[in-house]
C-alpha cells in the first residue's frame, strides 16, 4: 500500500501525518517521484526522543531518508515545515466509521447497509482529516466497512488505511444481537453465533467476505438494551474455538469486554486485544501482561455520552449504565498504565462525532498517562505494522524472486504482505 503524505495545520505548529492511500497534492495534478520535507522538530514515539532540523526524503510515496537539513539530498517537490512540528500519523484501534451518535437506539432501526457505507465514507475523511492515518473498524452491518475499505485502497475515496471486521460475532441476545425489536420480527444480527462449531463457521463466513480481523462481544455492554454490563457473554470454551479459528486463518481477535471474568476469560483464550476493559481487576492486568494482550480503553467516552447521550437518543438505562461504569474504566485504565500492561490507543469513534478522535489524549493525561505511545507504535504493534506505520524511519524493500516456488497469485501475496501494502 503506498504511502503519500497529509498536511494538518493548527495555528501553533504543524503535524506530519503518513497516510496510506492520500495524497498531499490535488487530484488532477501529477505525484512527484520524490518529495522533500524539511521539520523544524521530529518525534520518534519509538525512542521518546524529538530531532531538531530533520528533512525526510519520500521516493515513490516511501521513506527513504531521514537526517539532518545539512546532510539531506533534494527532491523533486518540497515541503517546508522548519518551522513547524513533525510526528508519525495516528492510530485509532477501536472506530466506528460507519456509524453516527444520532443513530443511538432506536433510531439505529432507520439505518440501511447502503446508508452505513456513505456515512463511513464521510466519517473517513473527517477521521483523516484530524490526523488518524490508520483505523481499525471493529464491527459494521452488511459489510459497509469492507466496502469502505476496499474503496479507499482503490483511491476513490479519501480515508485512513483500514483494517475492519464486518460483523461482530455474539450470542442470542447478547450486545452483539439486535436487542430493540418486538419477538414478532425475529430479527436476529448477522453476526450471531451459539456454540464453538457455529461460532468457527461464523469466522469463517465473515473472513470469505473480506474480514481483516474477528471482533466479539464477550460481555454485556452499554448501549445496548437489557443487558448488564458486567456479564460474560461468550464462555471461554467458545472463545477458545474463535481464536483458534482466526488464529489459523491468519486473522487476529479483538473481543469487546467489560465484565471482569469476561476479560480474564477472553485472555486466557488468546484473544489479542480487550475492548473497553472497564472493570478489569489486577489478576485481569497480570494476565494481559503475562499473554501480552492489549488493552484498549475508550476513557473519551464518558464524558460524551454523559452529557450528550440523551439528546441524540442514547436509551435511559444506557445512560445509568454509562454512570456506574464510566468512572471505574478511567480509575481501572490508570491502574493498567501504571502497572505497565499493553496498551492501544482506541476511542469507539461513532459513539461520540468522528474527527473528535484526539480529545482522547487529553482525558488519558488528566488520568496520569502519556499517551503517544499507545496511539502510535503500540497501536502499529497490534496491527502488525511495526516499521511501516507509528514511526518515520526509512523503509528497507527486500527483493522478492519467486521463480517456481510456489504459485505466482501466492507468490504476490508473500510479497505485498512483507511490505505491507
Amino acid at each position: 500500500m503506498e504511502s503519500f503524505l497529509r498536511f494538518l495545520f493548527f495555528p501553533s505548529f504543524l503535524l506530519l501525518l503518513m497516510l496510506p492511500c492520500c495524497s498531499l497534492f490535488a487530484a488532477d495534478q501529477p505525484r512527484p517521484s520524490s518529495l522533500r520535507i524539511h521539520c523544524g522538530s521530529l518525534l520518534d514515539p519509538a525512542s521518546d526522543t524529538v530531532s531538531r532540523d530533520v528533512v525526510i526524503l519520500i521516493e515513490d510515496g516511501i521513506v527513504k531518508q531521514v537526517g539532518p537539513a545539512s546532510q539531506a539530498s533534494s527532491g523533486d517537490a518540497e515541503v517546508d515545515v522548519s518551522h513547524g512540528f513533525c510526528l508519525p500519523g495516528l492510530i485509532d484501534v477501536h472506530d466506528h466509521l460507519t456509524s453516527e451518535p444520532k443513530d443511538a437506539g432506536y433510531q439505529s432501526l432507520g439505518v440501511s447497509f447502503p446508508r452505513e457505507a456513505v456515512t463511513g465514507a464521510k466519517n473517513a475523511r473527517l477521521t483523516l482529516l484530524a490526523g488518524f492515518t490508520t483505523v481499525r473498524n471493529v464491527g459494521a452491518g452488511g459489510y459497509s466497512d469492507v466496502a469502505l475499505r476496499d474503496d479507499i485502497n482503490a483511491g476513490e475515496i479519501p480515508g485512513p488505511r483500514l483494517f475492519v471486521s464486518g460483523p461482530p460475532l455474539g450470542i442470542t441476545g447478547g450486545h452483539c444481537d439486535n436487542d430493540l425489536l418486538a419477538p414478532q420480527f425475529q430479527a436476529t444480527s448477522e453476526g450471531v453465533a451459539d456454540g464453538p462449531w457455529a461460532a468457527r463457521r461464523k469466522v469463517r463466513e465473515v473472513i470469505k467476505y473480506g474480514a481483516d480481523l474477528i471482533k466479539i462481544c464477550a460481555s454485556g455492554g452499554v448501549l445496548s438494551k437489557g443487558d448488564a454490563v458486567g456479564t460474560e457473554q461468550y464462555t471461554l470454551e467458545e472463545m477458545r474455538a474463535i481464536v483458534e479459528e482466526a488464529h489459523k486463518l491468519g486473522r487476529k481477535v479483538a473481543a469487546h469486554a467489560h465484565g471482569t471474568q469476561a476479560i480474564k476469560d477472553a485472555i486466557v483464550a488468546g484473544i489479542d486485544s480487550i475492548e473497553h476493559s472497564s472493570l478489569i481487576d489486577e489478576e485481569g492486568i497480570e494476565l494481559a501482561k503475562q499473554h501480552h494482550t492489549y488493552l484498549v480503553f475508550d476513557i473519551y467516552n464518558d464524558t460524551y455520552i454523559l452529557n450528550e447521550g440523551p439528546k441524540v437518543g442514547m436509551l435511559p438505562e444506557s445512560i445509568e449504565k454509562e454512570k456506574a461504569t464510566g468512572k471505574l474504566l478511567r480509575a481501572n485504565f490508570r491502574k493498567a498504565y501504571l502497572a505497565g500492561a499493553p496498551l492501544a490507543f482506541g476511542t469507539d469513534g461513532g459513539v461520540y462525532p468522528h474527527g473528535d478522535n484526539a480529545k482522547q489524549f487529553a482525558t488519558m493525561v488528566e488520568w496520569g498517562a502519556k499517551p503517544i505511545d499507545a496511539a502510535t507504535v503500540n497501536a502499529a504493534s497490534l496491527l502488525n505494522l511495526d516499521g511501516k506505520a507509528g514511526t518515520v524511519k526509512p523503509r528497507i524493500i527486500r527483493r522478492y524472486h519467486c521463480g517456481r516456488i510456489r504459485p505466482a497469485g501466492e507468490c504476490r501475496r508473500v510479497v505485498a504482505r512483507e511490505i505491507g501494502r
